[in-house]
């Protein structure tokens, strides 16, 4: 028998937003959709949806994700709570933030919200409702610190990818340029790269050679002597 013991207590509404970050090879970016339900239906917004009684927070956040992109297994992290009285003009609702980081060339969108669904670099997003531009800047700011402290752009790169290509992400996520010479230095000396025989031929007339992340050898280096990513 089902009980209620808390029948006097006031109801609220939770719900998920999910700030996915993606990379072209050239720009950070942000996926967003076009709100189809009221209030501010037709506006550009995070993708979110409610958390239902039978599931967690991190479970609601990633079929809230899978159902309206078609993507799964990706990484997800739990950002903040945004519990504004008046920050949903629809009901008394409490936000939990993530962000997601994904390669954009490696995912087909299969989600219902396809149609809806645009990516636009992260400096010419528009407007969002609510307190969603709020939590852009805030799933930015910590972007940036994990950047620095854990290999997670990696998340955002193909399996294989040029050093040029790892420079330009970590610009875009940093948002400043970096010395070619300091950047390729500091990189091979945390010696987490394997460099392969492979080239990107369509960079340069002699190409430029590919590389992978070795996890293995990050997860040892972390182990023995902790890590920085501080460029």
């Amino acid at each position: 028998m089902e009980l209620n013991y808390y029948t006097s207590e006031d109801k609220v509404l939770l719900a998920v937003d999910c700030i996915i970050f993606g990379f072209d090879k050239h720009h950070l970016k942000i996926l967003l959709v076009k709100r189809n339900i009221e209030p501010e239906k037709g506006k550009w917004s995070l993708i979110g949806g409610f958390l239902k009684q039978d599931e967690n927070l991190d479970e609601a956040a990633a079929r809230v994700l899978e159902t309206l992109t078609g993507l799964h297994d990706i990484y997800m992290e739990q950002l903040y709570a945004y519990s504004k009285i008046d920050r949903d003009p629809g009901n008394r609702t409490i936000s939990v933030a993530y962000f997601a980081l994904i390669d954009v060339a490696s995912h087909q969108f299969e989600g219902v919200q396809l149609e809806s669904a645009q990516w636009f670099d992260l400096e010419e997003a528009p407007k969002l409702i609510f307190d969603h531009d709020q939590m852009v800047v805030k799933a930015v700011s910590r972007l940036r610190r994990r950047a620095l402290t854990m290999p997670i752009g990696f998340e955002l790169l193909p399996e294989k990818f040029t050093m040029r290509q790892l420079q330009t992400l970590y610009e875009s996520i940093l948002d400043k340029k970096l010395d070619k010479r300091n950047f390729v230095n500091k990189i091979n000396s945390l010696d987490i790269l394997i460099k392969l025989d492979e080239k990107d031929m369509t960079v340069a007339r002699k190409g430029a050679y590919l590389y992978t992340f070795d996890k293995e050898k990050y997860d040892r280096k972390v182990a023995e002597d902790g890590f920085s990513f501080k460029i």
